[in-house]
């Protein structure tokens, strides 16, 4: 195991230097050289099943609803393998994540911080122009933090956080391996990708249409979106099984466009609904490309040892995509349940107990937290994480809360949601006195307690005050400021 390791990380350096003089010059990155000696000279203390440290995968939908995982209670869109996470470890009944909407989610989560922290509280326009349409260079992500440690780190799918590829290219950003696409949305179907470079999309409509990048460089569009992401994550645990990784598996589905393949469509003959049925689809292609992840894990013998964990980016946007988050209030961008409550589930059979139901609020800034706390890995002392290192509290070693409460900001609608314990205070218009709900008693958020319960009201609203002086504006323009955002090109 320890020869295998070794022989890796001499092929990962000498295809380094083998690398064409034409892609150096412009995206050579001096870390990506010096971790590639780091694997040569660490590997002989790692690999395989004798790794000490943990292998991490984060698995992503887009705009999946609450409701559209079987763990959740679907019942018309089997997704046994998502399911089997759940199964094998814990489900977090109140999971959330960092925005209502995706580009602020993921730069939460990549960064394990507050996205109000650091001005990222506005989908990011597609502008490969721009270095600083994006996540801020004077953040560093989960990759950045790990890279010392020793972890080898990818994404596959989407990105989101900066289309500027020689600032905001996730490789420029501590990720060693990237495929996938810089925008906020991608078309599935081969035959549509008509631009083959990234950088020439004019705007979000365009970036729909780009060929897929492999590191840098663009790859002939290949087969459906969702399997051939799903083929990457399986060769990526394939050729790095022998020393710590960290993989951001990105799917953009069930993302519009709804699109899916007959293989997927023919699953559900019962589905009258077009919109629901090419959904559904969609969601059993994810679980499809989950299983056959796991079954990777298991062929090297490393499932043990890799805390697999699945979530959604954000709530469902039920009008668009035919997606439920029953029995929550809300969509996709409120700051009701429905908008960044999301299926939560997480795996580490080698320590993590089977079948728990955990029902304390998590956050998706945990999931980086954990596998940062778990390699020992440097954090700043001037930017600490928001997220807390999940396994003790999922193990039930520590018995209070993960958080003392849940925030979410919108600068620009100026609403807010902070949770704590099982009360949920929303101010949803600017001068609207904060309403108040019981979570445990009331998941529909239908019952406003503030007039009965103004104490609550007062100290749930302190802690709001509190966290929103440390916040900061937003640093860049958002996509709803686009005069042609939504608007089809005649």
């Amino acid at each position: 195991m320890k020869s295998k390791s070794s022989f890796h990380a001499l092929n990962f350096w000498i295809q380094i230097l083998k690398a064409p003089a034409s892609i150096m010059n412009f995206n050579f990155d001096k870390s990506i050289c010096f971790f590639g000696l780091k694997l040569l000279i660490l590997s002989p203390l790692y690999g395989g099943q004798g790794q000490k440290t943990p292998n991490m995968i984060v698995i992503m939908c887009d705009d999946l609803g609450y409701a559209d995982v079987g763990f959740n209670g679907c019942k018309d869109i089997p997704t046994p393998n998502i399911d089997s996470i759940a199964e094998h470890g814990v489900r977090c009944t109140n999971g959330y994540v960092a925005y209502a909407v995706c580009g602020p989610s993921r730069a939460g989560f990549i960064t394990a911080r507050y996205p109000q922290r650091f001005g990222f509280e506005r989908n990011p326009q597609y502008q490969p122009k721009d270095p600083d349409m994006g996540l801020t260079r004077d953040e560093k992500t989960i990759a950045e933090l790990l890279r010392p440690a020793g972890y080898h780190s990818g994404i596959i799918g989407k990105w989101h956080l900066g289309a500027h590829i020689p600032t905001s290219h996730p490789m420029k950003r501590g990720f060693d391996e990237f495929y996938g696409h810089l925008g906020g949305g991608h078309t599935y179907f081969p035959e549509k990708l008509t631009i083959k470079r990234s950088q020439d999309a004019e705007g979000e409509s365009d970036s729909y249409r780009t060929w897929l990048l492999k590191g840098y460089e663009p790859v002939t569009p290949r087969k459906y979106i969702t399997d051939d992401f799903s083929d990457e994550a399986v060769a990526f645990v394939q050729r790095n099984r022998d020393y710590p990784f960290f993989l951001f598996l990105s799917y953009n589905a069930p993302h519009t466009p709804l699109e899916a393949s007959e293989k997927y469509l023919n699953r559900f003959p019962k589905i009258v609904d077009k919109k629901r049925k090419t959904y559904a689809a969609m969601v059993s292609a994810v679980d499809d490309g989950v299983g056959r992840v796991l079954s990777e894990l298991r062929k090297y013998g490393l499932e043990e040892n890799t805390i697999v964990a699945f979530l959604s980016d954000n709530g469902g946007i039920t009008t668009k995509n035919a997606s439920s988050n029953f029995p929550l209030r809300g969509n996709k961008g409120d700051v009701w349940e429905g908008g960044f409550r999301v299926p939560f589930a997480i795996q580490w059979k080698a320590t993590l107990p089977p079948g728990l139901a955990y029902d304390h609020p998590v956050s998706s800034l945990d999931l980086g937290s954990t596998i940062v706390s778990l390699a020992g890995a440097k954090v700043s002392e001037d930017k600490p994480l928001d997220g807390v290192n999940l396994i003790p509290f999922l193990t039930g070693e520590n018995k209070e809360m993960p958080h003392k409460a849940i925030y979410l900001r919108q600068f620009d609608r100026n609403r807010f949601a902070v949770r704590k314990g099982n009360y949920k205070v929303v101010t949803v218009w600017k001068g609207a006195k904060p309403q108040l709900y019981d979570l445990d008693k009331d998941i529909g958020e239908k019952n406003d307690l503030a007039d009965l319960k103004p104490d609550r009201v007062a100290e749930i609203e302190a802690l709001r005050k509190k966290w929103n002086t440390e916040l900061m504006e937003p640093t860049f323009l958002g996509l709803i400021h686009r005069k042609n955002h939504g608007k089809k090109k005649k």
